[in-house]
């Protein structure tokens, strides 16, 4: 078992907090709580390990209420909290490790509890793997240098780590504001190397234009005098 998979040994069941929004692992999620059953969610799973599952829930009919079994979401562990004077609170969220819903559990409560399975990415040959890791992390790496150059170079460029594989395909994941449909396709798939190889078709295509972006406002800001010369 995983260190993240033994995070969550011996949960079963886990309260479900549908939002129009996918959550990642290793992805930063604030949250305003206000409606009473999520503040009775928020004061039970902080007495109870602090998880809780947030799924994507986009009604398209009347009828629809709750995510359906067989649904993808992702586990949210509270790392900060603060309950305001009125009982709403403002939570900091990290994702932890994905989960299918199995079922929904009646346990009185008046949130959704749900029968959950955790699961990671299937395990690859790292031969193969590693190579195609090592690509998309020197192209984020890129976009991140130019995306902070064309913020001036300002503060100091955050360092970026090389995590393993699957944790870093979830990384660059969140990084991107993607749609729902495609954020979830991500979330959903148990291969690392197809996860890879749509982050580097999406980064082959930025990485250019956002180093061309930022050369270009480099130049502006020094009123054209650049060594280097841009065609446009």
């Amino acid at each position: 078992m995983s260190e993240i998979l033994d995070k969550v040994r011996g949960i079963k069941t886990i309260p479900i907090f549908p939002l129009p929004l996918v959550m990642l692992p290793n992805e930063i999620l604030p949250l305003h709580i206000f409606e009473d059953r999520y503040r009775q969610m928020l004061r039970d799973v902080e007495h109870e390990g602090k998880y809780f599952g947030v799924m994507l829930f986009e009604p398209q009919d009347a009828f629809e209420d709750r995510p359906a079994p067989g649904s993808v979401g992702c586990v949210a562990e509270i790392r900060e909290s603060e309950t305001l004077e009125d009982g709403r609170s403002n939570i900091l969220t990290l994702g932890v490790v994905r989960f299918r819903l199995i079922d929904y559990v009646d346990t009185g409560d008046p949130y959704l509890v749900g029968d959950v399975e955790f699961f990671e990415d299937e395990k690859k040959d790292v031969g193969e793997l590693t190579p195609l890791a090592d690509d998309v992390f020197a192209l984020f790496e890129r976009m991140a240098k130019a995306a902070f150059k064309m913020s001036g170079s300002r503060g100091q460029l955050p360092e970026i780590q090389h995590s393993d594989p699957e944790a870093l395909s979830f990384l660059i994941s969140a990084a991107f504001n993607f749609e729902n449909d495609k954020k979830y396709g991500l979330l959903r798939t148990t291969s690392t190397i197809v996860r890879l190889t749509e982050l580097k078709k999406v980064l082959d295509q930025a990485v250019g234009q956002i180093e061309e972006s930022a050369e270009i406002q480099t130049v502006s800001r020094t009123n054209g005098h650049s060594k280097k010369k841009i065609d446009i």
